[in-house]
């Protein structure tokens, strides 16, 4: 079976804390900070502390004009505060993580702050944040022409600008304001994000946490009440793949929180300076940055006591390990990352930037929500392309090797294994999702060729299944087979021959049946009540389907955040039996009308 990584052990969202069990309408544990000052006490600024400045930066911050950043691991850049700013949303499970009271979110010095105003937070907060900047690759092929330099070294976090280090409860957080305006990487945009767009993204980390997913998390959101921007959008119901009009949006600020947000596209770019010997500091920063990245990701699972060559080929192991496990975990949920390049890669091994992504509906190998994205890019080609983000990674480490020849050979090995680790990872996964013993290759293939053929509703018919129905009945519930023209199964198999594909359904689920019931070599046969609890486990009821978000980030652009704040509390207890109304509203084939609608079904990256 698979080990804790693959899928989630409770109900609950993982990582929450006994302190942050409310029993009886009151809460347990210790008193939660209710002002700013506590979250203060919190505060250790590691990354400005311990690495390099831009030496041609500003001390003050005031730094939003694009400009090219030749050396240094970050900028100091003061945030542009939005105007007027309104609360929308908080995650009270962070919250309590982190210590804090759900009171705070709303407090005018806390909503300050995270909508982007340091002027008047309390010492050892900084008035100062900061930007990095980052490299592209593109499936293992570096780019350089998304930079407006042609050089490289103006592209990174053009409108993300960290504020905070903290600590509590012995884990390390970074705090980072997205839509947070202008860095020196903003490549002339505006550095705003909208509330569309951080209305989706705060709800899908809070999500993923809660299906057992590493990810960045959401610990607040805030729109201003004033302040807009244009944006390309879709008009209503437009089936135009890329948006036809322009809309006026609301300006919305969400902070995002995670170990760190090192990307493997920043290590790209220290390699490549340390490769291209840029300056004379390039190899020094590039090996400060790589055990920042340890210490930051990685604590107690290295020896401080090797040698830099050693401790490289430790972090690639490691990072494959989580890699692998991190990606298997997308396609055990559903989950498409849309844009997975080395700039969108966590060097933590978690989910970050949200993006082009999505969650399967009507299952195909191939989806893909984002309409930039590609084949490459698609779900079951997820695999794929975190190989190529590994190779992208083991390439920027190369140059900390070059004198350490067998070192040197160890990590190109640790690359070269990525693909049978990975489907080692894959198929574990796979049998956890069908409630096997192992994975059967032969009974996988025949079912990915009837989902597709179906076609089925990917969460429901692994849901349904979990119920270990004794025919197919039970999982036409998952079938889009009865819908109309617009639908996904106009011209599908089912559509054509349905006797034919009931009967290959019902020999697949009898062989499935006969596997089920039979122990592996180390194992007796489990009761069906133990299967179905880990079925259960692996494969969630609910899932964070974009036609249930759109309705949300619509009524909350007129200042109604009822269906978000429902949102909110129905995904982050995605494995839960919830009430009749919730199964009733969330757990239901996509309707009709939304496939190939704009926005709905597909939507370009316009955030």
């Amino acid at each position: 079976m698979p080990t804790n990584d693959s899928i989630p052990t409770q109900q609950t969202p993982p990582g929450t804390p006994a302190t942050a069990v409310v029993e009886g309408g009151q809460q347990s544990g210790p008193a939660l900070g209710s002002t700013l000052n506590h979250l203060a006490e919190l505060a250790d600024y590691t990354l400005m502390d311990s690495l390099n400045a831009d030496p041609d930066a500003k001390a003050d911050g005031a730094d939003q004009a694009p400009r090219q950043v030749f050396s240094g691991h970050y900028v100091p850049v003061v945030p542009t505060p939005i105007e007027n700013p309104e609360y929308v949303a908080h995650s009270k499970t962070l919250f309590h993580e982190l210590g804090l009271a759900d009171s705070l979110a709303e407090s005018p010095d806390f909503m300050a702050m995270f909508s982007g105003n340091l002027t008047r937070v309390p010492e050892p907060l900084r008035k100062v944040g900061w930007a990095t900047g980052y490299a592209l690759s593109i499936y293992g092929t570096e780019y350089y022409q998304q930079c407006p330099f042609q050089t490289g070294n103006g592209y990174g976090d053009g409108r993300a600008v960290s504020v905070l280090e903290a600590v509590a409860n012995g884990k390390r957080w970074e705090m980072q304001l997205k839509g947070g305006g202008r860095t020196p990487y903003c490549r002339g945009a505006d550095g705003r994000a909208v509330l569309r767009s951080s209305v989706r993204e705060f709800l899908a980390q809070e999500h993923m946490h809660a299906l057992g997913v590493p990810t960045s998390r959401s610990l607040s959101l805030y729109v201003s009440k004033t302040e807009q921007v244009r944006r390309p959008w879709y008009s209503e119901g437009s089936r135009s793949e890329n948006p036809d009009i322009l809309v006026q949006e609301p300006v919305a600020i969400s902070t995002r929180v995670a170990p760190s947000f090192i990307r493997v596209g920043q290590l790209e770019l220290f390699g490549r300076r340390a490769r291209k010997n840029e300056h004379p500091n390039a190899m020094a920063e590039l090996e400060q940055l790589v055990l920042h990245l340890i210490d930051r990701e990685y604590p107690g699972e290295i020896d401080p006591g090797l040698s830099t060559s050693e401790k490289v080929v430790s972090l690639a192991r490691l990072f494959r390990a989580r890699l692998t496990r991190l990606v298997a975990n997308w396609i055990r949920v559903g989950y498409c990352q849309g844009n997975f390049n080395s700039d969108n890669c966590a060097a933590g091994g978690f989910t970050l930037d949200y993006g082009p992504f999505g969650f399967c509906d009507a299952f195909d190998p191939m989806f893909q929500p984002w309409t930039g994205g590609g084949q490459h890019f698609s779900f079951l080609n997820q695999p794929a392309a975190a190989e190529r983000n590994f190779y992208s990674f083991c390439s920027a480490l190369q140059p900390l090797l070059v004198s350490d020849q067998d070192s040197l050979k160890q990590l190109i090995d640790v690359h070269h294994e990525f693909p049978a680790v990975m489907q080692a990872e894959l198929a574990t996964m796979w049998a956890a999702k069908l409630g096997l013993p192992a994975f059967d290759e032969p009974l996988f293939k025949e079912l990915i060729s009837l989902m597709a053929q179906t076609p089925v509703d990917y969460t429901l018919f692994f849901r349904e299944l979990s119920s270990l129905p004794g025919d197919i009945a039970a999982l036409k519930n998952s079938f889009y087979n009865e819908t109309d023209s617009a639908g996904p199964a106009m011209g599908s198999l089912y559509a054509t021959d349905p006797e034919g594909m009931d009967k290959r359904w019902s020999q697949w689920l009898a062989q499935w049946q006969s596997l089920l019931s039979s122990g592996s070599d180390h194992t007796p046969p489990r009761s069906r009540e133990d299967i179905t609890r880990h079925m259960k486990l692996a494969n969630p009821k609910y899932t964070l389907r974009e036609w249930f978000v759109v309705p949300a980030y619509q009524q909350a652009r007129q200042g109604d955040y009822t269906l978000l704040h429902e949102l909110q509390e129905v995904m982050t207890q995605p494995y839960a039996e919830q009430s009749s109304a919730v199964e009733e509203k969330y757990y239901r084939l996509k309707p009709e009308q939304y496939f190939e609608a704009g926005g709905w079904s597909h939507y370009s990256c316009s955030s």
